[in-house]
């Protein structure tokens, strides 16, 4: 079976921090500001956080679990480490036996 690919266009439009958050550009920030408020221009400054929903949509894109604006870091399980992995089949085996 052939590798999954992740989606390269959509990985020019963003950025994916270390936190796992990703963060994007919104639209209208970049000609015809004069009309456009002090307010807005200031908030078009900072480049916002995905929320958890779209967040969720990228994954199947991306091929990989990404977190959300209002999404905890305790939200995305890990996958365990194969020595964690080992030990958690070591301990269910002498559940099993006892």
């Amino acid at each position: 079976m052939p590798k999954n690919k992740s989606h390269k266009g959509l990985l020019k439009r963003i950025r994916i921090s270390k936190t796992g958050k990703i963060r994007h550009r919104t639209a209208g920030r970049k000609h015809l500001r004069s009309g456009k408020g002090g307010q807005k221009l200031r908030q078009y400054r900072n480049d916002p956080f995905m929320s958890s929903a779209d967040a969720k949509r990228l994954e199947k894109l991306l091929f990989r679990r990404i977190r959300g604006r209002e999404q905890s870091r305790t939200a995305i399980r890990r996958s365990p480490s194969p020595a964690q992995r080992k030990a958690a089949k070591e301990a269910a085996k002498t559940a099993k036996k006892d």
